[in-house]
């Protein structure tokens, strides 16, 4: 979508004297797009759901193991390193500095048991 939108953008911006800002709100809006500005105008939606038929092909970025989604915190989680990566707007954020540690660290879980 975006490869469109940014060839339909630089088409445009040839040979016009129109504001490159202005050429580029009427590409956006023309792709389905909305410029930030527009944004804070919207209603407020209803936010995205996962599809969890996205697992298939998604695998954690660090050890390239399967994902499980956990719908009560709406986040997929790889139980073996015990980093859950989060979903926002039914996408999920796979970038490892964004993920959540799940497990605690072993000195700690050492430390309560006794």
């Amino acid at each position: 979508m975006l490869s469109g939108a940014r060839s339909r953008l630089a088409s445009a911006l040839q040979g016009t004297s129109a504001a490159p800002y202005a050429v580029a709100c009427r590409c956006l809006h023309a792709s389905g797009s909305r410029p930030l500005a527009d944004q804070s105008n919207k209603t407020e939606e209803p936010p995205r759901a996962f599809d969890p038929a996205l697992l298939e092909f998604l695998v954690c970025p660090l050890s390239k193991k399967p994902l499980r989604y956990e719908a009560s915190t709406n986040e997929l989680i790889n139980e073996e390193l015990g980093i859950a990566y989060p979903i926002i707007d039914g996408i999920p954020n796979m970038i490892p500095q964004a993920a959540r540690m799940t497990h605690q660290s072993k000195k700690q879980e050492e430390v309560e048991q006794r």
